[in-house]
């Protein structure tokens, strides 16, 4: 793995963004992706070298705390593992890397960490998921919180909040 300042990213993504117009978020989208399988494989040895468990063989509870500090210690940040009306999967972080509380952003856009979600969280799930950000520290959030969950109900979620609807509501009609 290579390290990144959260300066050097948040500087890339902020020019990708600036410049690259409605594609950057794909751009990112897809690098965080490719990246997912390198971070799963970070995670197993990280775990090794503290626990007998494998990933895989973890309860919830014990998953939760150590990828949360797996992550924190990679610097991107703490997360808490939820979710809503059991539809849905719930990342939460008050102090998420990607996000840039000063750029005034006026929408979601931690995008690399979306690709990133998607990818680990297919392996750990054993199938496609795909990962929405909902709200974020750089529009103004307190909170970086992804939603996990199916390709299908993650499509209709989208929808739903483009028609106005809170995701807390979509989210509940898909249940």
């Amino acid at each position: 793995m290579l390290a990144l300042t959260r300066s050097s990213l948040s500087t890339l993504r902020s020019a990708l963004l600036r410049d690259g117009g409605p594609d950057a978020a794909i751009y990112l989208q897809e690098a965080g992706y490719a990246g997912g399988e390198a971070m799963w494989q970070a995670f197993r040895r990280w775990l090794g070298e503290r626990s007998d468990i494998p990933a895989e063989s973890l309860d919830v509870l014990a998953f939760e705390a150590r990828l949360s500090e797996f992550l924190r210690d990679a610097g991107w940040g703490h997360i808490t593992i939820g979710s809503l009306s059991d539809v849905v999967a719930t990342l939460d972080s008050s102090d998420w890397g990607e996000a840039d509380p000063s750029s005034g952003m006026d929408h979601p856009c931690c995008h690399l960490t979306t690709g990133m979600f998607a990818d680990l969280f297919g392996r750990i799930a054993g199938h496609a998921v795909a990962v929405l950000e909902v709200e974020c520290r750089s529009s103004g959030s307190s909170r970086c919180r992804f939603l996990v969950g199916s390709p299908e109900v993650m499509e209709g979620v989208y929808d739903d909040m483009g028609r106005g609807i809170s995701y807390d509501d979509a989210v509940s009609a898909s249940a």
